[in-house]
């Protein structure tokens, strides 16, 4: 029995022979179905976060839960990655079926959005971006350092060892990127920042006659809780985003559902 090409959704015995686990993925599938919403709000289409990771992913999940909209299992989603390198979207088409709101892995994926698009007409995407490059990478090598580095930036190996989904995702996911020298260099500043910054360029390039379907946000502007509850069509509340994942709760060595 391979451990590739099995889809979570249609209920398929989901097998990773290095991991040595065997787990039925449609589980939280169903869980989803016959969990009701605590509320409905006139905004019914899909919500894709597709802004890159550590721009605030885990904190607009957060602010979506606590508002009471279905937000998809990230786990599921991730153990599809090998289909999303090849370019098979099948899988994920599927899974988009199992709830209303995506983030993380593979929505933070260049092209991925244009794929969700054609297939969910009517979506709203949100863009979460940082300060700066400069400020997004410090954050996404710090936050690597304490949970595959042991407190120092990753190496190839670090990455091929960390035990992350499966032993090696995390080094799947990077050398997938296009970087030169993953294996010697996998957080080169240069080739990072350019990913970071041509991913946001697209994405606004792509929307720019579509504003109305595209949230460019970043979540510590004084007025970014507002413009988020506009968007998403809920009436403006008090407060602000809740702010989960924090790098420096993270204890070396140790992870949470993000990457």
């Amino acid at each position: 029995m391979s451990d590739q090409n099995f889809n979570s959704f249609t209920g398929t015995l989901y097998v990773d022979r290095s991991y040595e686990y065997f787990c039925f993925m449609n589980f939280s599938t169903l869980v989803n179905w016959f969990r009701p919403p605590k509320k409905k709000y006139p905004f019914q289409g899909k919500i894709f976060c597709i802004g890159a990771n550590k721009t605030g992913t885990t904190s607009l999940k957060k602010a979506f839960c606590d508002l009471g909209f279905p937000v998809g299992n990230q786990k599921e989603a991730s153990l599809m990655l090998r289909d999303y390198i090849r370019k098979d979207y099948n899988g994920l088409i599927a899974y988009c079926q199992t709830a209303q709101v995506f983030q993380d892995v593979p929505f933070s994926w260049p092209e991925v959005y244009k794929t969700l698009d054609q297939h969910f007409p009517g979506s709203k995407f949100i863009l979460s971006v940082r300060d700066s490059p400069e400020v997004w990478f410090q954050s996404l090598v710090t936050f690597h350092s304490r949970i595959f580095g042991d407190g120092k930036v990753p190496t190839g190996q670090d990455l091929r060892n960390a035990d992350y989904i499966w032993k090696g995702w995390i080094w799947e996911f990077i050398s997938s990127k296009g970087l030169k020298d993953p294996e010697n260099n996998p957080y080169d500043p240069e080739e990072r920042m350019y990913f970071y910054s041509k991913h946001n360029e697209d994405v606004r390039a792509y929307f720019k006659d579509r504003p109305q379907d595209l949230l460019d946000i970043n979540l510590k502007d004084p007025d970014a809780w507002k413009r988020f509850c506009q968007f998403i069509n809920v009436d403006h509340q008090t407060g602000g985003f809740p702010w989960e994942n924090k790098t420096e709760d993270i204890p070396i060595g140790g992870w949470k559902n993000s990457v």
